[in-house]
């Protein structure tokens, strides 16, 4: 109960408080606007650039990296085959597939349930460094899926539209520098760093609060979808990664702790403001939020008993 108390309850009052706000008229409709462009523009790529500025790409970091983004590309590469044997048939579905299996709430709500659960410095770096490292990836494939979703059907030159964009793309762009600067070996000034740091550490806070507010007044359509979806995150992901661990890797106990848990955080709250944008099933991007969010009080605790058993 303790451990519940220390990793889900804080995060459930900061929806709850977001829900309440809109709900007795603290903010506004189209309040949340502001916030998601905040957070877009501002938060998120400050975070991501200073994570992938701060990662020393040590031996050991890489070999935690490769177990940490293996996951992802065996399931990534499991969609696109059953697409491509028919299994899947329709192109939307893939990309949404994609979307909510990769891009999972590793700085919003990733970090802060494994700093609550471990209380440790070396928890939070290991966290920090598996959201930092997988952010680059997750973010590309994820954007690609939904330009590419929002592409269809149209007879233009795909390849070419979206570098155009990727080069407009606040999320891909940050990570970029951030990775580039840090293998240059350039120092950024520390009044620089600091405001990098300021603006990262609101991104969890605000983001978990606006998803109480998209929860309020939104149509929560394909409700059995998103359930079915959900499951993608909740058991899909850990085992995949679970597998990999015990059977692959020999990575630390505490590490593969980390690595499972991290792939089975919730679909990522900027989901909902990527859908609005790209108007992707949002609905049912809705749903799944509200859904992964709830359960994860649960399932995620759930994981770490079994974890620190069997691991």
């Amino acid at each position: 109960m303790s451990v519940v108390l220390r990793t889900s309850v804080p995060i459930l009052l900061l929806i709850a408080l977001g829900y309440i706000s809109r709900r007795y008229g603290f903010l506004k409709e189209g309040d949340e606007r502001v916030l998601s462009s905040y957070i877009y523009y501002f938060a998120l790529p400050s975070l991501f650039f200073i994570n992938m500025y701060e990662v020393e790409f040590s031996r050991e970091v890489l070999k935690y990296v490769f177990a940490a983004v293996s996951p992802t590309i065996i399931a990534i590469a499991l969609f696109i085959t059953i697409f491509y044997t028919g299994i899947v048939k329709d192109k939307k579905t893939l990309y949404l597939l994609i979307v909510t299996t990769v891009f999972g709430s590793l700085a919003f709500f990733g970090i802060p349930f494994v700093v609550f659960a471990f209380g440790t410095e070396e928890a939070e770096r290991l966290a920090a460094l598996f959201a930092a490292s997988i952010s680059f990836g997750s973010v590309i494939t994820a954007t690609t899926a939904l330009e590419l979703f929002k592409l269809d059907g149209e007879k233009v030159s795909k390849t070419k539209i979206l570098i155009t964009r990727f080069s407009k793309n606040p999320l891909i762009v940050s990570t970029l520098l951030g990775v580039v600067v840090n293998l240059l070996g350039f120092n950024i000034p520390i009044f620089f760093s600091t405001t990098l740091h300021r603006l990262g550490s609101t991104t969890s806070t605000v983001a978990i609060f606006m998803l109480g507010l998209f929860f309020f007044g939104r149509s929560y359509g394909n409700l059995k979808m998103a359930f079915g979806l959900s499951l993608l995150r909740i058991i899909f992901m850990p085992l995949v990664a679970l597998t990999l661990l015990k059977f692959v890797f020999a990575v630390p106990s505490f590490e593969s702790i980390i690595i499972v848990l991290m792939h089975g955080m919730p679909i990522a709250v900027s989901t909902i403001v990527l859908s609005e944008r790209y108007d992707f099933f949002k609905e049912t991007i809705a749903s799944l939020n509200l859904i992964s969010a709830l359960l994860s009080v649960f399932y995620l605790n759930v994981w770490l008993y079994i974890l620190e058993i069997i691991l």
